[in-house]
């Protein structure tokens, strides 16, 4: 059973872990490969399965509308899967979600599935490009077996806007691996220590790509607020992108270098994440969060902001501390009334840590599997089996 997965990229996220999990994990009979599109750092888990599993690097797909890079993009495809035999194509993410989909229908393979790791109808796009990509789906959807939410919130709201119907969808939590977080609490002391940091300063931080998205404006500004009234308390940023020059530049006009952290991204996150006393997820559009989901199971207290699928993931708010969007004065409350308010911490810390167990690893292959073997057996593929 040859699979072929495509994504828009493998840059260190949430849709490329999913993603290389999904191929590093699955069992025979499945053979799978995986073609990428312009990554800037390959994360480890797929430097470790380059000598595993055949991967091709396309460089023309690129995340952004590129008309002749998206055409020449689509051409390739295209000829690979006409020159290869394929059981079933896996694309991830929306623009390879679009061009591979219709280049699979195009040449012939005969089941398709898709996960869109997310969804982009919360306009950040821009109103016509949102109104497009609905339009885009919609069709591409009338040819596709199964479409992968990564959250029963994302599944609705495919459905509301009317792209498929409800027996092509399946919702599949991303797989987070609990192993880092069994062991429990870290010597925090000295993980503070490391970052030049008293054991008594109050940390709180954030984990993700430092991309308009995610959010990390609103945070920083909440910061701003909140750093004359809590003069104990220090930011760190866990990431890099597109928004770090811009991020560096605020927090220079606010006076305030000295007190927030911009590390990187870092292989010991699961190490800092036990050193946060808030986890703060500012996202303004976001598929599950894998970073939030990570934060849970080391029990940090969350605030995070209510849009999307992050109410789903917390509970309705049980097991996190839920503000409105893309406003740095409800963000800095939320963060004010968990730092004032400690038995609410623990309560939705003990919430936080019992609600991740179900979004393991071993879980989402499990299911991706049902599937894979449900889409296959079927007679008729792309979208009427």
């Amino acid at each position: 059973m040859r699979i072929l997965h495509l994504i828009t990229r493998l840059d260190r996220g949430g849709s490329a872990t999913n993603t290389l999990l999904t191929v590093a994990g699955l069992p025979a009979p499945f053979g799978q490969s995986l073609v990428y599109g312009r990554t800037a750092e390959f994360p480890q888990l797929a430097l470790a399965l380059q000598s595993q599993v055949h991967m091709a690097e396309l460089p023309q797909l690129v995340r952004s509308p590129s008309p002749i890079k998206d055409l020449i993009a689509f051409l390739k495809i295209y000829r690979l899967l006409r020159n290869e035999r394929f059981d079933l194509v896996h694309t991830h993410t929306s623009k390879a979600g679009l061009l591979g989909r219709i280049a699979a229908r195009l040449a012939g393979v005969p089941h398709i599935v898709h996960t869109p790791h997310g969804q982009a109808f919360n306009g950040y796009a821009g109103r016509v490009v949102t109104a497009l990509f609905v339009l885009l789906e919609r069709w591409t959807a009338t040819f596709t077996d199964r479409i992968i939410g990564l959250t029963d919130q994302e599944v609705r709201d495919n459905l509301e806007r009317r792209i498929g119907v409800p027996q092509q969808f399946v919702s599949i939590p991303s797989g987070i691996d609990l192993k880092p977080f069994e062991k429990g609490a870290r010597d925090v002391a000295n993980i503070k220590g490391s970052l030049g940091l008293s054991p008594s300063t109050r940390l709180i931080g954030a984990v993700g790509r430092l991309d308009p998205v995610k959010g990390h404006r609103y945070l920083l500004d909440a910061f701003a607020i909140l750093a004359p009234r809590f003069p104990d308390l220090t930011l760190a940023l866990v990431g890099d992108g597109e928004l770090l020059p811009e991020l560096r530049s605020r927090a220079e006009h606010f006076g305030l270098t000295d007190r927030i952290l911009f590390l990187g991204w870092r292989e010991d996150v699961p190490d800092l994440l036990y050193a946060f006393d808030l986890f703060v997820f500012p996202s303004l559009s976001e598929g599950m969060g894998r970073a939030l989901v990570e934060a849970m199971a080391a029990g940090r207290p969350v605030v995070a902001s209510r849009v999307c699928s992050i109410p789903e993931v917390l509970a309705g708010g049980e097991a996190g501390y839920l503000v409105e969007p893309a406003s740095a004065g409800a963000l800095a409350a939320g963060i004010e009334t968990l730092l004032q308010d400690p038995e609410l911490r623990a309560r939705l810390a003990k919430a936080a840590r019992a609600r991740a167990q179900q979004y393991s690893v071993e879980a989402m292959l499990r299911k991706i599997e049902t599937v894979y073997h449900d889409v296959l057996k079927s007679r008729n593929g792309n979208g009427m089996g």
